[in-house]
Formats: C-alpha cells, structure tokens, sequence
C-alpha cells in the first residue's frame, strides 16, 4: 500500500467533509496525533478502524486503500489488486516473524546453555548455582512460548490430504509432534490427521 498517497486522500476528504483532524479523532475516539499520522502517511488506519473511518469520510474500504476515489466500472478490479497487495504485504510480514522467530530460538538456547554453563562451572555458591538455573529456565520457556506464538500467527498450515491452508490455535501448536515446522495436526476442513506443512501464502495469485 501506499502510505503517502492513501494519507493525502484522508487528508483530502476529510476537509472535503469539513472535519478538522481533532474532529475526525473525536469521532473515531482516536488521538488527533494518529490522524496526522495517516496523513503524513507514517501509518495505516487499524483494521478494525477502518469501516468507521470511511463512514465518516463518505468513502469505501477499497478507495481508501486505493488513496483515490474509484469509478463504478474500474471498482471490481481495484478491488482485487488492493486484495493483492495486502495478501504480498502479509507474507513479507509473516517472512519477517518466522525469521524473528529464528534469531529468538538461537538467542534463547545460547542464553539458556551459558546459565547452564555458568552454574556447573563458574559459580560455587549452591543457592546462586540453583538460581542461575532458575532464571536460565525461566528465560527458555519464554523464548520458546514467544517462538511458539509467533509460529501459531505468521503463515499457515497446508494439510497434506486436502491441501485446506488454516491458522490452528496456540494450543494445537504447542501439544502437536513436529519436525522443524511441519507439525502433526488435525486438519478443520477435512478432519484427518497428518503432517501439515507451514506455508506462506493462502492463495495462489497472478500480478
């Protein structure tokens, strides 16, 4: 999406609407701040805003992520390649969280290791051996619970008989066998249990 272009068109039609920026937040329930945000085009609208914010500006959903007002024959089209646009702006921000997901697991298990390593090695006090572990495990399971959420978010799951891609919950993830990120799961569609695959994309498309 085009940030700029789309907060140059709230701007637009809000003072098409003769709304100043405070009176726009007023109604959003919102800080004039975001507002001047958007405009300036250094943030998006929440999705869960968005509806209210084109209530308020006389405007669709597709001609605010489009930063222009659209004509009836060309709506169907603009349409899809707004669609297409936020589907590629989703796996690159999915890529981006499983690679967050690596760095975390790398820097979890070092950390965990050098606690490890510190309370048999280093430290000869007991009581600071066993809170050194303490702490170590303490570190890992949040490294791992973050790494977890972060899988069960970014992406999807393919099922291998029906190839139905689905987000499972973080409790199918956490208590699924795996192997790296295939996991062993039940699939909502079809029901059948199996191997599915993590994957990027949710639907095939052209450009």
């Amino acid at each position: 999406m085009n940030q700029v272009k789309i907060g140059k068109f709230i701007a637009e039609c809000r003072k098409k609407n003769n709304l100043t920026q405070m009176q726009l937040a007023e109604k959003l329930n919102i800080t004039d701040r975001a507002v001047s945000k958007w405009e300036n085009g250094k943030s998006m609208p929440d999705s869960g805003i968005m509806l209210d914010l084109c209530n308020e500006l006389k405007i669709s959903v597709n001609e605010l992520l489009s930063g222009e007002m659209i004509k009836v024959e060309n709506y169907d089209k603009k349409a899809e390649e707004n669609f297409i646009k936020l589907q590629k702006e989703k796996e690159e921000s999915d890529r981006r969280l499983l690679l967050i997901e690596i760095i975390i697991g790398i820097i979890n298990t070092a950390s965990f290791l050098l606690m490890i390593f510190l309370s048999v090695f280093a430290i000869e006090d007991t009581m600071w051996k066993i809170i050194t572990i303490i702490i170590g495990i303490i570190v890992f399971i949040i490294g791992i619970g973050s790494c977890l959420l972060i899988e069960q978010k970014a992406g999807y799951y393919q099922c291998k008989h029906c190839k139905h891609k689905y987000v499972p919950s973080y409790k199918q993830v956490l208590f699924a066998m795996h192997n790296g990120r295939t996991r062993y799961m039940r699939c909502p569609k079809c029901h059948k249990k199996s191997w599915n695959k993590k994957v990027i994309d949710s639907v095939k498309y052209e450009v």
